[in-house]
């Protein structure tokens, strides 16, 4: 009986690798409600430019939420040995996340490149279109720090992603252990939902 409650404790004791990873998502999370509050309140003493994000920030959200829908399925398919599967979904899920840097550096490349009208403080100035530049207004700091941040997070997702995959195509796989695949499943969710918040609060928020 003792052997038992030893046994099942175990079961439920959190691996220390994913445990590390939480306590490091939890400070990363800190510090993104950090700076948009800071955002918000530095909005609130005015001289403050509103700009309109480039459409292809929507291609990348999709990108970044269908990656997600490939990573579980990918360490499903792993979880039954279906390894195929595996590898197709695996190679997608990194596609998939390259796409996504891809598309939000030229969305970066339009806004600081595309001239739009000018907003601040209620006033649009229409007949002097200028693109955001990131030595101009703080709100264009603001936005160049935030997704910069964000952005190297998901380089560390995709250098993570990349190394799943090379090991996915591996000839030989002895042991089917899901941890690293779960900690990197839940780092590259985490990036994922981040920028979700992210981009709902740039729209709300400009």
């Amino acid at each position: 009986m003792e052997g038992t409650m030893t046994d099942t404790a175990q079961r439920k004791k959190i691996h220390p690798h994913k445990f590390a990873l939480w306590i490091a998502m939890a400070s990363i999370a800190m510090m993104f409600a950090g700076l948009t509050s800071a955002y918000l309140v530095r909005q609130a003493q005015g001289n403050w430019r509103y700009y309109d994000l480039p459409s292809i920030f929507w291609v990348s959200t999709a990108a970044i939420l269908l990656s997600s829908v490939t990573m579980v399925l990918g360490i499903r398919a792993f979880r039954k040995r279906m390894m195929p599967r595996y590898r197709l979904l695996v190679s997608l899920t990194l596609a998939l996340g390259i796409l996504f840097g891809i598309l939000q550096g030229i969305g970066f490349y339009q806004l600081y490149h595309t001239p739009q009208a000018v907003t601040m403080n209620g006033q649009t100035d229409t007949a002097n279109p200028q693109p955001v530049t990131i030595p101009g207004n703080p709100s264009e700091s603001f936005l160049f720090i935030i997704a910069g941040l964000h952005l190297l997070h998901i380089l560390g997702g995709v250098v993570a992603l990349l190394i799943v995959y090379l090991k996915a195509y591996r000839r030989n796989i002895k042991v089917y252990n899901t941890t690293g695949l779960e900690i990197v499943g839940s780092y590259w969710h985490f990036v994922d939902v981040l920028w979700i918040y992210l981009f709902i609060f740039f729209l709300v928020n400009q």
